[in-house]
């Protein structure tokens, strides 16, 4: 099939750093390894970071102009997709453009990573919120990777066929290097490392929480590794700033290999995860051989596998988190099990080749629905 693919929270190709943004190639990698041709939609993202009439505004008149672009080119059998894409929707990153084109061309609808918000219904949000319901109610499927999504996503979509599991996944998990302990002395502190960007909202917010939990266990020892920047970065410096001289070192924003190998030169992955979606960087820490050591909660339980490969303290419990971190740094034995079975995860259970058949799967079943559709409709 021809797949006209979309990315409303992030343009596709702008070259920054998320895993969002990795696991959007890693879909269109998979969608032409199942030998079909994908077509980036050449549109800029939706995203708003707090509620702008007047940016939402002209976010939807950017995208009348790309979808009346697209619909005279489409008008050309030969350059029309069989079917329309979307990674990510939800109310701060509608899809603006999947459902208007899937309209008007009678196109099925596949929608991956959607997420309902009801209580944004009264308020400044409304209207964007109501926008991503629009796109979620038209889709003809959707591929939920976390339970929480799915969960959601229930309550408006009565046909459970319609909601399909797709667990995160990492491709190309043979090029992540592997745990280095061995080859370091058993007297060292035991080496912590957290990769994320330093912006406002969540990501400062689960730095915060990090400081303040790695502070009741200051008594241990362990060093930190922190990979990232952004505007933040000076708040999360002095949040750190208590911790005793030497225990902590940022490295800045640095290039995914290079953060792989500081991932393979490290012992245990600490990240709160505090009501974030998933991140790709737990299966990418996890492929290096390192066990994990987070909060219950967003989408973290999606991408660990618990008491296997990560603990999970209670949601925004720092005593609890800080006692399974101590827990790792005091146990090497079950530091060297779980980062095993870490290793084992993520190149095993979590490499692809599952999510490679469930999007075959999804994309034949939505075209089918799509089909049923038009024969219910039909005169």
């Amino acid at each position: 099939m021809k797949i006209a693919f979309h990315t409303p929270l992030n343009r596709y190709g702008d070259g920054a750093p998320s895993g969002d943004r990795l696991m959007a190639h890693q879909l269109v990698t998979l969608l032409e390894e199942l030998g079909h041709a994908v077509e980036i939609i050449p549109a800029e993202r939706s995203f708003m970071r707090e509620p702008d009439p007047a940016l939402l505004a002209a976010l939807k008149d950017a995208a009348r102009g790309v979808i009346a672009a697209l619909s005279e080119r489409w008008q050309a059998p030969e350059a029309r997709p069989d079917l329309i894409f979307t990674y990510h929707c939800h109310y701060r990153a509608p899809d603006l453009i999947g459902p208007p084109l899937a309209e008007r061309f009678d196109l099925p609808f596949v929608v991956a990573e959607a997420s309902d918000a009801q209580k944004r219904f009264d308020g400044p949000w409304a209207e964007a919120a109501a926008l991503a319901r629009t796109a979620i109610l038209r889709a003809d499927l959707h591929l939920c990777m976390t339970e929480r999504d799915r969960e959601g996503l229930s309550r408006l979509i009565p046909e459970p066929y319609r909601l399909i599991e797709l667990s995160p996944f990492l491709l190309g998990v043979d090029e992540v290097p592997e745990h280095m302990a061995a080859r370091r002395a058993t007297d060292e502190p035991v080496r912590l490392i957290a990769v994320a960007m330093m912006r406002p909202g969540n990501k400062a917010a689960c730095y915060v929480f990090l400081a303040r939990t790695l502070a009741r266990i200051a008594d241990l020892p362990w060093t930190l590794t922190l990979i990232g920047d952004g505007p933040e970065r000076p708040a999360i410096e002095a949040a750190f700033a208590s911790l005793p001289p030497g225990r902590v070192r940022f490295l800045g924003r640095r290039e995914r290999t290079d953060i792989l190998s500081q991932l393979a030169a490290h012992d245990l992955f600490v990240w709160p995860g505090l009501n974030e979606a998933y991140g790709v960087v737990y299966l990418e820490a996890q492929a290096a051989g390192l066990p994990v050591a987070a909060l219950d909660s967003g989408g973290v339980p999606a991408v660990v596998a618990r008491d296997r490969t990560a603990l999970l303290a209670p949601h925004g419990d720092e005593a609890a988190l800080s006692a399974k971190i101590g827990q790792l740094i005091g146990d090497s034995a079950l530091r060297a099990r779980m980062g095993e079975a870490a290793r084992d995860f993520a190149r095993q259970e979590r490499n692809g080749e599952t999510a490679c058949a469930v999007l075959a799967t999804a994309l034949s079943a939505a075209v089918a629905r799509h089909g049923r559709k038009a024969q219910e409709v039909a005169p």
